[in-house]
């Protein structure tokens, strides 16, 4: 005399990938033991769980579902193997389940794990919702754009370089602990892949679906911390786009950047991230600057498909008032979200998303701006910054030849590059970080008659490596 269950939810249609019911008649029915034999039950899974709601109808797509097993499953193994090459490397395994100290936690550190704490809550709201298409989706976004993408990115140097220290430990430390709770949040959905990364992770801790749910730890959870990780993201972002753009490669060393602020708490948070967005922009100096300074003109543009349901016949009164606003009224309206004009004499408020606000190009600048956040980079290259860029290409040429010839991580060479004439001057100049970088004891200038062509900025010539 009791109930079987309390919650139920029906599916929806498996329809193809035109929203046509599938049918053998058609030709459009979608064999699912095939694309279980091919793909693996959990990325069908998580492909069907993470499209759409189970109870809607889902238009299958084979190439979507690939797109899915690369992004998600294909970040998240290359993410371990990852950690599992240089913990083997190291010989590092957990002493115990507890985090280091806040004390030897980077702000990376304590960054991501304020992310994946947030994300504990998160997964289990919508899971306790019967949601767990949106606790599929924070789980994937967490994964490929803020612990592979971003966290393991900017730490892999710490990984790479020197002994055992407390800034390594916390590394690693913090990297298994992300991963072993990945695992445990993504398991009800992703039973199979979530099984073998828990126990690859802790071989002794037994099954992810016998251990204990996850619970988020809220002292460990900083939204101010979470705010500025967030400006350095986009201005990351925009500068890289700005390269883009200018077809100035990442490894490229440039002289500056500047980020127009519109208020002191927005100057400490860009400034607090300072460092990090130096070197994920390859950048000698970011410059903080008041965006009232005038260093950087913007434009506004009205947006006509989105104000002409609002203004109708009005509507060619406003592109001349808009053109009337000053640089302080933009400001204002990017600072406040809205702007209120006077139209033929009746007040008009102006909200941040029907127009569209631009930055102007500086002489020797490139700026770009979204979301309220502008970036101007200095695009000028010296001799002395091209030389640099040349040996972070030199650099990376020897790294794929060292990976191409199966050599170890801890393995040292000996490097010998033909003698141009510009490639030799970088090499000299920067001849201690090549080999740093490298595990490299010495370069010479005589290379053998078994060198590889190589190519940077569209120089052809040799390059060989050796093993002492």
């Amino acid at each position: 005399d009791s109930v079987a269950y309390k919650n139920v939810i029906a599916n929806g249609l498996v329809l193809d990938k035109d929203g046509n019911k599938m049918s053998k008649r058609l030709g459009n029915a979608v064999d699912p033991f095939l694309m279980l034999n091919k793909y693996g039950a959990d990325s069908v899974r998580w492909y069907m769980v993470e499209n759409n709601p189970p109870w809607e109808n889902l238009r299958f797509n084979e190439e979507h579902l690939l797109e899915t097993q690369r992004k998600f499953f294909g970040t998240l193994l290359n993410t371990y193997n990852f950690y599992a090459l240089y913990a083997n490397i190291d010989n590092w395994q957990p002493q115990s389940s507890a985090l280091p100290s806040g004390a030897s936690l980077s702000e990376l550190d304590r960054w991501i794990l304020s992310e994946l704490n947030s994300l504990i809550r998160e997964v289990e709201t919508q899971y306790d919702d019967y949601d767990p298409t949106r606790a599929a989706r924070a789980i994937q976004e967490f994964v490929t754009e803020k612990l592979s993408n971003w966290y393991v990115r900017l730490s892999r140097r710490r990984f790479w370089k020197g002994d055992m220290n407390a800034d390594k430990e916390a590394a690693y430390y913090t990297l298994h602990f992300s991963l072993c709770t990945v695992a445990q949040l993504m398991s009800p959905i992703a039973p199979f892949f979530s099984e073998w990364l828990y126990r690859a992770l802790q071989p002794q801790a037994g099954s992810v679906h016998l251990s204990q749910w996850p619970a988020a730890d809220a002292s460990r959870i900083d939204r101010e911390l979470e705010a500025r990780m967030h400006w350095a993201q986009q201005i990351s972002s925009l500068g890289h786009a700005i390269r883009k753009k200018a077809r100035i490669k990442a490894r490229q060393p440039l002289a500056r950047a500047m980020v127009p602020v519109m208020s002191a708490a927005e100057r400490r948070q860009v400034e607090a991230v300072a460092e990090l967005i130096r070197a994920e922009l390859n950048i000698k100096q970011l410059e903080v600057i008041d965006a009232a300074s005038g260093q950087i003109t913007r434009k506004i543009k009205p947006d006509f498909k989105k104000l002409g349901p609002r203004l109708g016949a009005h509507m060619k009164l406003l592109a001349p008032a808009v053109a009337k606003l000053t640089q302080e009224h933009i400001l204002q309206l990017e600072a406040e979200g809205s702007y209120t004009l006077l139209l033929d004499g009746q007040p008009f408020v102006l909200q941040r998303d029907e127009v569209e606000i631009s930055s102007e190009d500086v002489p020797g600048w490139s700026v770009a701006s979204e979301n309220g956040v502008t970036v101007a980079l200095d695009v000028t290259l010296t001799p002395e910054l091209r030389q640099e860029g040349i040996a972070r290409d030199l650099i990376n040429r020897i790294q794929n030849m060292r990976k191409n010839r199966g050599l170890e991580v801890t393995d040292r060479i000996r490097i010998q590059l033909q003698d141009i004439p510009e490639w030799r001057a970088a090499a000299d100049a920067f001849s201690a970080y090549i080999c740093a970088e490298t595990l490299a004891s010495e370069i010479t200038y005589q290379p053998a008659n078994d060198a590889e062509e190589i190519e940077i900025d569209g120089t052809q010539g040799l390059l060989n490596i050796l093993q002492p």
